[in-house]
């Protein structure tokens, strides 16, 4: 979650609240800035709002409007006057609003940063200008409207606990992980004899069915294979098959249960006509050494099964962990309430919404369909988690404070390596394009955090 301050407004950011229509100078190149003001002012929580004032002096204001006539006039390019040669009544008539707004951008960013350095306080959102008085003459006075990170205490942060559950893994654990390892290498082979399906075979079938209900689409399928009385076998479909044989037709109605998995059968009755086409028998492989050494590096099956019981181990460990973690964090947000800047808020629904759409990509979903989505509805369904999360990070903030926990040079690295690692970009272009974008400072803070995190959880203590 990124809640790096961000004391360094631009001038785009202090531009004032309104509309303004994009500008052609007609040839004149204004080092690429765009001027564009905010169409709309992003909500703020008000329990989180600071504002400072912003002044210049009337000659600071005189000499900036005449420091950007200049500029206006010398690249201006206007029909009927040559290049550098309008006339400055012309230029200010033809470019007043666009002169005015160069004007705050070299007045207002350097006047904001010595404002709230004055008050001490540290903006998380972009300023926004208010009450702006801009003209030649005249002192220049607005003000500045930002959020920020209040005050949080944290008094008895330490006296807060839940319990921390012994980590165990029973025997039905690892004989129910062994065995789905053991059917993972199962073969499947074709029943030459002839003789009925019984319990335990499987049952390759073609299939078509419709939906008790009007305008259902038909329903097929071919060489499905369905195992008689097995537990993801509906009751219907091993009742029917029991006791066929190849080259056997049927009927079955089955009558699929509401929470059903495929949403488009969930609760219907479907009246299906079934072809047997073969049995079929799996065969499980024998767990011994031969078995162990196919799957890996195993000397035996004795190395496989410790394999085993520390993958689970493992598992159940970094499960419980993130539960307790979760439950602890849920109690110190209980216990310390406090108001959260919305900007933060916000950022983090950005933040969730993109590791989703980034999830449906992967998983086949077009650019056009994303398209699609109620990004209103979703982003409010997010609103609550990314709350819960902005909360949770500020809070372990100042628990690292409070502990002066520190991320370390080398800490710092092994992230960075692991990064370029993932991300297969090379570890000096990773770190380059991280400082400049503010990225690093990010990864150190999620550091922090997580380290803070583990400490806590190291203190908790035992069910």
């Amino acid at each position: 979650m990124d809640t790096a301050p961000n004391a360094e407004a631009t001038a785009q950011e202090l531009t004032p609240n309104h509309n303004h229509e994009g500008h052609d100078h007609e040839g004149h190149d204004h080092d690429g800035h765009d001027h564009s003001g905010h169409s709309h002012a992003p909500v703020l929580n008000p329990e989180c709002v600071r504002e400072v004032r912003i002044e210049a002096s009337v000659e600071d204001v005189d000499a900036a409007f005449g420091r950007v006539l200049r500029e206006f006039k010398k690249y201006a390019r206007i029909p009927g006057f040559r290049a550098g040669k309008v006339p400055e009544q012309v230029v200010k008539r033809r470019f007043a609003e666009q002169i005015r707004k160069d004007v705050v951008e070299r007045l207002l960013p350097e006047r904001f940063q010595a404002a709230i350095q004055a008050a001490g306080v540290v903006p998380v959102s972009q300023p926004q200008l208010t009450q702006l008085t801009l003209e030649e003459g005249k002192p220049l006075e607005g003000t500045a409207v930002f959020e920020v990170i209040p005050a949080i205490s944290i008094d008895g942060y330490d006296q807060v606990t839940v319990p921390r559950p012994e980590i165990t893994i029973s025997e039905e654990d690892f004989q129910r992980e062994l065995k789905q390892l053991q059917e993972s290498r199962a073969t499947v082979e074709t029943v030459d004899e002839e003789r009925a399906l019984v319990d335990g075979d499987w049952a390759e079938i073609s299939f078509s069915g419709v939906a008790a209900e009007e305008g259902a689409e038909p329903i097929s399928g071919e060489n499905s294979l369905v195992e008689i009385g097995g537990e993801q076998t509906l009751p219907a479909f091993t009742e029917a098959l029991r006791g066929a044989c190849v080259g056997q037709e049927m009927e079955a109605e089955v009558v699929y249960p509401a929470d059903y998995q495929e949403a488009r059968l969930a609760g219907k009755t479907v009246r299906y006509k079934i072809d047997v086409k073969a049995i079929k028998k799996r065969t499980l492989p024998e767990l011994n050494d031969a078995f162990a050494q196919e799957l890996g590096e195993y000397e035996n099956m004795a190395a496989l099964e410790t394999r085993i019981r520390e993958f689970l181990l493992s598992t159940r460990q970094r499960d419980t962990e993130q539960q307790v973690r979760e439950d602890l964090f849920a109690q110190l947000a209980e216990r310390f309430s406090f108001p959260v800047p919305e900007t933060l808020v916000q950022q983090q629904v950005d933040a969730r919404l993109d590791r989703g759409l980034r999830a449906l990509a992967s998983q086949g979903m077009s650019a056009e369909m994303m398209r699609k989505l109620d990004f209103n509805r979703l982003r409010t369904a997010q609103r609550d988690a990314a709350l819960q999360e902005v909360r949770t990070a500020l809070l372990l903030d100042r628990i690292a404070e409070a502990e002066q926990i520190e991320v370390s040079e080398e800490e710092l690295e092994r992230e960075l390596q692991m990064a370029a690692l993932q991300s297969r970009e090379p570890l000096e272009a990773l770190r380059k394009r991280l400082t400049d974008d503010g990225g690093l400072a990010r990864i150190r803070e999620q550091i922090k955090r997580e380290k803070t995190a583990s400490a806590l959880y190291q203190r908790m203590p035992a069910a």
